[in-house]
């Protein structure tokens, strides 16, 4: 016996049937990416399982309260230095440690899968097993930070010159140092350090803080030739902020930009003529560091013959000049500051008048660099740690 099926009863069961179906193949795509995802890790680190494991995390760290420590990648791949590292940071307030990927040379520091960085062999891998490095400071609670430089790319410029800034009259513009730079305007240039800051962020980092993100300044600017400069310096870095936020902002690591520490006190126009202004960052960044080092202070800034004699008047005009900006911002102020001697001895107290100006101003942290990678307890409050 023949049935008549009511028309709206099978629209129903066909529209059902169509819902179960789109979410079960959801559900088997979600489980072939994060296997995809699983083989794309193994292939960047295959070193060790453990390795393995420190790469599949896909989500980013909770924000922080940061107090870092810089290391060159000598340092960072060096065991006996890590281990040191730990124990000062297991002994004192400090959290957090920078470590470079990408120096101002312009070398790639970790064994990267970027075509460009293989094909002009600009690889120096100085970490015996990257991975397995952030995988004994995350073990220790210390977040880490991959330090990137970008712009100041000299083995980049002399090896692939159509990136390169270029000298009227012909040939490779150099700076005082004798070092090419890289076209900031050239998307090419912005393109690789985006590939490499990917490559990175597989390792486990938490955060990518990005370098020489600005034109150069020391060296005869006059003859400098770029190849697309229609427009202010400015500009051209507030349009690469933007693309490096919509191409690594939903990525499992923080991003940072290190400026001039003088950008908190400069407005308007003023970019103090390498492009760099605090307000192109500010919307786009989850953190800026702008480098307070007192020694790179003039002579005569706040009326002082010697600025660096004095780190707690000059960080903390340039703090109050700068923090109101970031009210209702994306990004938070986390300064790096000065752990070497320049312009006057830099101890215990001198530190812990820069940190102490910093505190007072932000809870987001703050970052000690010193290019040799001495650091003591001195200035550093003691915690203990179960």
């Amino acid at each position: 016996m023949n049935r008549i099926i009511n028309p709206k009863i099978f629209i129903s069961a066909v529209a059902i049937a169509s819902v179960a179906a789109f979410f079960c193949i959801v559900y088997t795509w979600q489980s072939v990416n994060t296997d995809l995802d699983r083989i794309t890790i193994d292939i960047v680190g295959r070193s060790t399982s453990s390795s393995i494991a420190v790469l599949s995390r896909r989500h980013k760290t909770p924000k922080q309260i940061v107090k870092a420590v810089y290391l060159t990648a000598y340092s960072a791949g060096s065991p006996k230095k890590i281990d040191e590292i730990i124990n000062l940071i297991d002994r004192t307030e400090l959290n957090a440690v920078v470590m470079d990927i990408k120096d101002y040379s312009g070398l790639v520091l970790f064994k990267t899968q970027v075509p460009l960085a293989i094909k002009m062999h600009l690889v120096d891998n100085r970490y015996y097993d990257l991975a397995a490095t952030i995988k004994k400071l995350h073990a220790h609670h210390i977040y880490v930070i991959a330090r990137q430089t970008v712009f100041q790319d000299p083995i980049l410029a002399e090896r692939n010159p159509d990136l390169a800034l270029k000298r009227q009259g012909g040939g490779l513009w150099r700076d005082h140092k004798g070092l090419a730079w890289v076209d900031a305007t050239k998307k090419e240039v912005w393109e690789y350090n985006v590939a490499i800051a990917k490559d990175a962020i597989k390792y486990g980092f938490d955060e990518i803080n990005f370098d020489y993100i600005r034109f150069p300044s020391d060296g005869n600017m006059a003859t400098v030739v770029y190849s697309d400069i229609g427009q202010k310096k400015y500009h051209t870095l507030a349009k690469f902020y933007n693309y490096l936020t919509s191409e690594l902002r939903f990525l499992s690591a923080w991003i940072s930009f290190d400026m001039f520490g003088f950008v908190m006190e400069k407005t308007g126009e003023d970019d103090m003529n390498i492009g760099q202004r605090l307000d192109d960052a500010l919307p786009v960044a989850d953190y800026i560091s702008p480098m307070m080092y007192p020694s790179h202070y003039p002579p005569g800034h706040l009326g002082l013959q010697n600025p660096a004699a004095h780190p707690d008047l000059v960080i903390t005009h340039g703090m109050t000049l700068g923090v109101p900006r970031f009210k209702n911002s994306r990004a938070e102020l986390r300064p790096w500051l000065q752990a070497f001697d320049l312009g006057a001895v830099y101890d215990g107290e001198m530190i812990r008048a820069e940190i102490n100006a910093v505190e007072k101003y932000t809870s987001a942290g703050w970052m000690l660099w010193n290019a040799s990678n001495r650091y003591t307890s001195a200035g550093l409050k003691p915690v203990t740690r179960e």
